[in-house]
């Protein structure tokens, strides 16, 4: 812990401000949304549709609109998308607290939705700008701040819920008001946008989709965003499906969040010290498909043991694919993140990350889906494995597809011109 508090201590003023927004941020978001369900099914007592419309709703705005909520940062400056997109958090947790019907709940959800999308690609793109040549070292701080709100935020929403889910919503919209005021009074404009911003919106799209190298990295990395999202899908379908409780699945995600908080920056010290940017990327990558095998080789035997067994099984395979998961997380992300600013020559980098998260985001869109379709297949087979070396493969071509790319004149050329 000293050595991430002396490492923040080292960046601006600014950037650390940027970095505590961010914990607070997914405070307040994961003690509302992880029991937003249990709420309208439970309390409001609605029908299993309308539940999957109000959350498919929030997932589907904020994907759909990063790449313009990425254009809006470029056209009119990352502090104020930060700051409307957290006043606009405080009306949408709102909603979701006090809304009874159908039409005010899926409002709540399309603006909660649209806020993210609003600020998630501006304070990247402000931290990158604001870090510059550390870069990396900033987003690895930034991601163990960002790890840190995943984790405290779950436990707080249990506590208020224990209230009532009015209580944890009203809760969640106050710490975003107190963003907004905070992000008001001490964030500053950053004066170098001025010089990057396009002549419009469009104009700031076509740069980013004329990028090939950009694109590419793109879907080249949407493989590695379908297989990490397996910890929220497959891997606790896993462990309640062999028996195992909420209990067990809430153990996974401790430690896999621990995992994260001790060890990213120092993973990241070692990858600068040991690889290059390229290297550590396809490091984390290729690390991500091995995560899957654990799973695989545990489904393969569980048919054949006692259920007790069969269940401390998945368990262990779980945490164990997890926890891999988290390390190659840890070590590709800062590297990931500085690779767009990079991808972006550092021009209209909020809507390159706009328009990147976008991509990705409908990829775990598929990707969800195809996972879903391997389960029901290995159901029907009678070979549990599946899905599990299905996503391996997956993971092997995304990293296939990393190395290919990071091998090409455009790569270098757009790597280390930025790096200059």
């Amino acid at each position: 812990m000293r050595g991430l508090w002396r490492d923040y201590r080292s960046f601006s003023p600014t950037a650390r401000l940027l970095m505590v927004n961010q914990l607070t941020i997914n405070i307040a978001f994961y003690l509302l949304m992880p029991y937003l369900a249990g709420h309208l099914s439970g309390d409001l007592k609605l029908a299993g549709w309308a539940v999957g419309l109000i959350l498919g709703v929030r997932n589907l705005s904020q994907q759909g609109m990063f790449a313009l909520g990425g254009a809006l940062a470029d056209r009119y400056g990352s502090r104020n998308l930060i700051i409307a997109g957290c006043g606009l958090r405080v009306v949408a947790f709102t909603l979701l607290g006090l809304a009874g019907d159908l039409p005010g709940l899926i409002t709540g959800s399309v603006l909660t939705g649209l806020a993210g999308a609003m600020f998630n690609p501006a304070v990247r793109s402000y931290l990158a700008r604001e870090a510059g040549k550390r870069r990396v070292e900033a987003f690895a701080t930034f991601n163990v701040f960002y790890q840190a709100g995943i984790l405290l935020g779950p436990p707080l929403g249990l506590a208020l819920t224990g209230v009532d889910f009015r209580t944890a919503a009203l809760a969640a919209s106050g710490l975003f008001a107190a963003l907004t005021v905070a992000q008001l009074r001490r964030l500053p404009p950053q004066s170098a946008e001025s010089n990057a911003r396009p002549p419009s919106m469009a104009a700031g799209w076509r740069a980013a989709l004329g990028n090939r190298t950009f694109l590419g990295f793109a879907a080249a990395m949407t493989g590695s965003y379908i297989l990490s999202f397996q910890i929220y899908l497959m891997l606790p379908l896993l462990v309640t499906g062999h028996g195992g409780g909420q209990a067990a699945v809430t153990a996974m995600f401790i430690a896999s969040g621990a995992a994260g908080l001790a060890g990213q920056v120092r993973i990241t010290a070692w990858c600068r010290t040991v690889l290059t940017p390229a290297q550590a990327l396809l490091a984390g990558v290729t690390l991500m498909p091995v995560a899957f095998l654990p799973p695989a080789a545990a489904e393969s035997f569980t048919g054949s043991v006692s259920p007790g067994y069969a269940q401390a099984l998945a368990v262990a395979s779980a945490v164990t694919s997890a926890l891999l998961l988290t390390v190659a997380t840890a070590i590709a992300y800062p590297f990931e993140m500085n690779t767009i600013t990079c991808l972006a020559r550092d021009r209209l980098v909020a809507t390159h990350y706009g328009v990147y998260s976008t991509i990705t985001g409908l990829g775990i869109t598929v990707g969800t889906l195809g996972a879903g379709a391997l389960s029901d297949a290995a159901r029907v087979s009678g070979h549990p494995a599946l899905p599990w070396l299905g996503l391996t493969v997956l993971g092997l071509a995304s990293a296939a597809g990393l190395a290919v790319l990071t091998r090409t004149p455009a790569w270098a050329a757009r790597t280390l011109a930025a790096a200059t």
